[in-house]
């Protein structure tokens, strides 16, 4: 496949205004920002690029339809599932220091997980035993036969609503049924049955969630406290984490959702679950995180795992990190494979050259992306606020306005 990027720039200034008419060297990128913002399909934008080392940001619109502020790369936004490649990354520094195993059970830091059931009839209640144990790949990559109390389909959403196994941001019918701590989660989780046998297929779940709960009991330190420690503290993420205090709430975007045509307000900072310290701290949605910040953990993840002169992790973990770590002959919808937390693009998977071969990425429900393209050595964060994610195809032309600027 030719190289996606044409020919390689000299480097990028290392900040560019949020005008897009002043935005240099991604004049296609930032006609695209100045069409949403100014039809009003979105409040703001914020994009963080990093090409050569050198990083540039590009910004247009506000926080807020009524927030009197301009957005920049310090704007707060919710990066849901975002936050997975964090957790993701978290357990594979473990897994590179061989306090964790990649194919190690998982019912060796949770023993409730031993004897999981798999659902065997067109009921929860027919079950019979998993035909092998969950392991910390499957939880990384989505097929340890989990599911999610927001999926669409199958027996065990609603299972899990009931039961309150929803991270507290995402449980839309009621915050008190969720779980306020990662012990109660998996208390309540281990005894429900699985919807497949581990390793067999992908089904987008709670994994990440569960992993943080593992990534807690080997550090023996609260899961929030080891992110801040071994990540957020030395990468200079000073504004990523599992709620935005009160001093930072000005920051925090406002998420809408499009019905019928129309952006409502989805979430107001305020009245945010994000603006909660006192809840679960979800390894699968629960980071708020801005442009800057979530670009540096992007921009280590470029650079074999240091960044500004401080390792976080082995270049040879950041690899393994970045490869396809789904059990064989699984893959997403997409027909992609699964790295740590987040999607990667197989060579097979290729369609006409539009997609790089090797590049990770993943979305959060609100509008927010990661891209980490390392053959190229060119990463992207967008981040905005609308739902459902899928409402425009905002991702799509962003990501292709931004390797055409890249290739001129």
């Amino acid at each position: 496949m030719p190289n996606p990027l044409g020919r390689r720039r000299a480097g990028l200034s290392a900040i560019a205004s949020g005008d897009p008419q002043t935005a240099r060297g991604y004049p296609r990128t930032s006609v695209v920002l100045h069409d949403y913002v100014a039809s009003g399909r979105v409040a703001g934008i914020s994009l963080a690029v990093r090409r050569d080392g050198a990083t540039q940001y590009l910004n247009l619109g506000r926080p807020a339809f009524d927030h009197a502020d301009a957005v920049d790369q310090d704007t707060i936004f919710r990066i849901y599932s975002m936050t997975k490649p964090v957790t993701g990354v978290a357990a594979m520094i473990l897994i590179g220091e061989g306090r964790l195993g990649l194919d190690q059970e998982i019912s060796e830091v949770l023993p409730t997980f031993a004897a999981m059931r798999v659902i065997a009839g067109d009921d929860a209640t027919q079950t019979r035993p998993a035909a092998r144990p969950i392991l910390i790949r499957h939880l990384l990559t989505h097929t340890a036969g989990l599911s999610y109390g927001i999926n669409p389909e199958g027996l065990l959403p609603s299972i899990y609503r009931r039961h309150g196994v929803e991270p507290f941001v995402l449980a839309r019918d009621g915050w008190a049924n969720a779980p306020p701590t990662l012990e109660a989660f998996a208390a309540r989780l281990a005894p429900l049955p699985l919807s497949a046998d581990p390793g067999v297929r992908m089904d987008y779940s709670v994994a990440l969630d569960l992993l943080g709960l593992i990534i807690e009991r080997v550090e023996a330190k609260p899961f929030p406290q080891v992110l801040r420690e071994r990540l957020f503290g030395p990468l200079g993420m000073n504004d990523t984490g599992f709620h935005a205090p009160a001093e930072k709430l000005r920051r925090l975007a406002t998420n809408y959702r499009l019905i019928e045509g129309r952006l409502v307000v989805e979430d107001a900072p305020a009245e945010s679950a994000y603006a909660r310290p006192d809840r679960m701290p979800s390894g699968g949605a629960g980071l708020v995180s801005t442009a800057r910040d979530y670009l540096r953990f992007c921009a280590m993840l470029l650079n074999d795992g240091e960044l500004d002169g401080v390792r976080i992790m082995a270049p040879k973990t950041v690899r393994l990190a970045c490869s396809n770590l789904a059990p064989p002959g699984v893959f997403t919808l997409l027909g992609d494979g699964f790295a740590a937390g987040m999607r990667i693009v197989r060579p097979e998977a290729v369609r006409d050259g539009d997609l790089p071969a090797g590049a990770v990425s993943w979305g959060g429900a609100a509008g927010t992306t990661m891209w980490v393209d390392r053959p190229n050595g060119f990463a992207l964060v967008m981040m905005t606020q609308f739902m459902p994610q899928d409402a425009y195809p905002l991702w799509e032309e962003i990501r292709r306005a931004a390797y055409e600027d890249l290739a001129v």
